[in-house]
């Protein structure tokens, strides 16, 4: 499932905090990004539309429906699709060849690959 920056601010919250109501997620997007009530509640409704999140009618307590690995897996998937044309190894090189990757991060990769074997 496709979440665009704003839904994934209020997913987010819901990932880390768990069930939390409406006026609360307001409060904490209104003091970490400047988002009024109205707008969060505009994203809110969007999510629920797309089936991202439900609500229940006591308290408007929001629950995420998707999870933070499915939102990763689809993203990571379009991203090799668009940028790498569809090569998971190509996206691996990329950031093989990078400096973005520590030691430790390449021996991880290693193990990782290893135990795939």
């Amino acid at each position: 499932m496709k979440l665009f920056d704003s839904k994934l601010k209020v997913m987010n919250v819901l990932w880390d905090r768990g069930d939390t109501t409406a006026k609360e997620l307001a409060a904490i997007l209104g003091e970490d990004v400047g988002w009024s009530k109205t707008t969060v509640y505009t994203v809110i409704k969007k999510c629920i539309d797309k089936g991202a999140i439900t609500r229940t009618d006591l308290n408007f307590v929001c629950h995420a429906e998707v999870t933070r690995e499915a939102a990763c897996e689809y993203e990571t998937e379009e991203l090799i699709d668009k940028l790498y044309n569809g090569s998971a190894y190509k996206l691996v090189a990329s950031l093989l060849s990078s400096d973005r990757l520590s030691a430790e991060g390449i021996d991880r990769l290693k193990q990782l690959v290893n135990d795939l074997k």
